[in-house]
């Protein structure tokens, strides 16, 4: 996922952006619906999976996609620090409990990248903010009513009904097309079609089937920590292959930050333990 963000915003430009997801979406269902066994997912379950798939990608992406516009790629992955704030926040809200002290520790995490950003504030970097926000929102949604759900089904074989997930996400995303998309711009480079390709099998066929799996194999706070350790991994993507500038004092403080809010939300779960 880290090489997703600079893959958008680098190679991306010029193309729709609901065709572009579309296209991503479409190409995850593909790849999942040999595997679909219909007489091993129960009805109820397949809606549930469809839905949850609709909010995680489908509505996620909507937003996700269109922030490009506002920021650039190192500040879109800079404020996917704030998921964590909601997988927790979620997670309590849907087994009814709260720990506020998951909110100190994201906290923390969103000074820091405060003081990576802070020099430059304008209503565009406010638009592309709230569009990451809302991507972030419908991320944590999704990923925290997924593993609610497969808590309740934990001899189900996850492989088997993941196509529902990719499903309810091309729902949401070919109605955006059809009533949004600009179809004048629908025409990618072979080369972006093959950005299109990695982006569409490996980063959402494949990814999203391992982050769900892997949410729902650890307890909600090492959830919402990994949620984080994908800003480092694509801060450096961005920086290392496309050189773009940045202050590096402002980064180097406001990544130590961060780092430090990692290890006090690992103090915080280590000290007072919590059901997954």
């Amino acid at each position: 996922w880290a090489f997703s963000f600079s893959l958008i915003g680098e190679f991306l430009g010029g193309i729709d952006a609901y065709f572009a997801v579309l296209v991503r979406v479409g190409l995850a269902a593909i790849i999942f619906f040999p595997f679909v066994k219909f007489n091993a997912v129960p009805k109820k379950l397949g809606l549930k999976i469809m839905a949850i798939g609709a909010v995680q990608v489908g509505l996620m992406y909507l937003f996700f996609y269109h922030s490009f516009g506002y920021l650039k790629v190192s500040e879109v992955v800079l404020f996917t620090v704030f998921t964590p704030f909601y997988v927790t926040l979620m997670y309590d809200a849907l087994h009814r409990t709260f720990r506020p002290l998951y909110l100190l520790s994201t906290g923390v995490a969103v000074l820091g990248a405060y003081i990576i950003r802070y020099y430059e504030i304008d209503s565009t970097f406010i638009k592309g903010f709230l569009l990451v926000q809302g991507a972030n929102i419908c991320f944590a949604l999704g990923q925290s009513a997924y593993k609610k759900v497969m808590e309740s089904h934990t001899t189900f074989t996850q492989r088997d009904g993941f196509w529902y997930f990719h499903l309810g996400a091309l729902s949401v995303v070919g109605v955006a097309f059809v009533f949004l998309g600009d179809t004048t711009h629908t025409t990618p480079t072979l080369f972006q079609w093959g950005v299109l390709l990695w982006l569409g099998v490996i980063a959402s066929g494949l990814g999203y089937f391992w982050w769900n799996k892997g949410a729902c194999q650890v307890d909600a706070g090492i959830l919402a920590i990994m949620n984080n350790a994908l800003v480092p991994a694509g801060l450096f993507v961005n920086l290392f292959f496309w050189e773009k500038p940045t202050h590096l004092s402002s980064l180097l403080i406001g990544s130590v930050v961060i780092a430090f809010s990692l290890w006090l939300h690992h103090y915080f779960i280590a000290s007072h333990p919590q059901t997954p």
